[in-house]
């Protein structure tokens, strides 16, 4: 399997018609990771970064299924991961499939992944964890999560969720040689979603980015 163009998962991320704010979201988690993953390879150290970008436009697609939809019924990152696999692109899947911070709270799912996760893996869930509709810290991102989601975790899980989120932070920044409040985005998705609606006439090309232009 071929991993798909920039182009071909911009059409297959506006083909499910996404909101402006899971648009901007999904644009800023792909930026976010392209940078990640461009100052990784600089440092000569291999990954697919083309994946690496698929994967983050991509990691929420099963927030954007119709309710029928089989995949709708599974754990969050494992839904989008099966609908990758069924548009045929199975080789995204697993880069998905363990992104949500939920997963950190498994303690014997998160030890396994955390043991044998790839580069690539890493890298979009790390990006998810800075990007909310811009770059965020880790901070803001998990005060996010906790407005939204009051009572989700009680203290000790929540401590440990975060221990877990500082120490993938600390593994993905030191592959990159950055400091976490260095991160950027790298902005490419406004050219793919340009492509994608010349290509499928698909809309959705011109959404501004969370400053109020488009994000080149």
């Amino acid at each position: 399997m071929t991993v798909p163009s920039r182009a071909a998962a911009a059409a297959l991320l506006l083909s499910l018609d996404p909101p402006p704010w899971a648009l901007a979201h999904a644009r800023a988690v792909a930026e976010v990771a392209s940078w990640l993953a461009h100052r990784i390879e600089r440092r000569g150290i291999a990954l697919d970064r083309l994946a690496v970008e698929d994967a983050a436009l991509l990691h929420d697609v099963d927030k954007l299924l119709p309710m029928g939809d089989p995949a709708r019924a599974l754990p969050h990152g494992e839904g989008s991961a099966a609908w990758l696999t069924r548009q045929g692109h199975p080789e995204l899947a697993r880069l998905v499939a363990s992104h949500p911070v939920t997963r950190l709270a498994d303690g014997e799912a998160h030890r396994r992944w955390a043991a044998f996760a790839s580069r690539e893996e890493r890298v979009v869930a790390y990006a998810d964890k800075r990007a909310g509709q811009r770059v965020e810290s880790m901070d803001a991102r998990f005060a996010s999560w906790a407005r939204r989601y009051p009572g989700s975790w009680d203290p000790a899980t929540a401590a440990m969720v975060r221990a877990r989120a500082d120490r993938l932070e600390a593994d993905v920044c030191r592959a990159a040689g950055i400091r976490p409040e260095d991160v950027r985005r790298r902005r490419w998705t406004s050219a793919a979603m340009a492509a994608a609606s010349r290509t499928t006439g698909l809309v959705g090309a011109a959404t501004p980015d969370a400053h109020g232009a488009p994000a080149a």
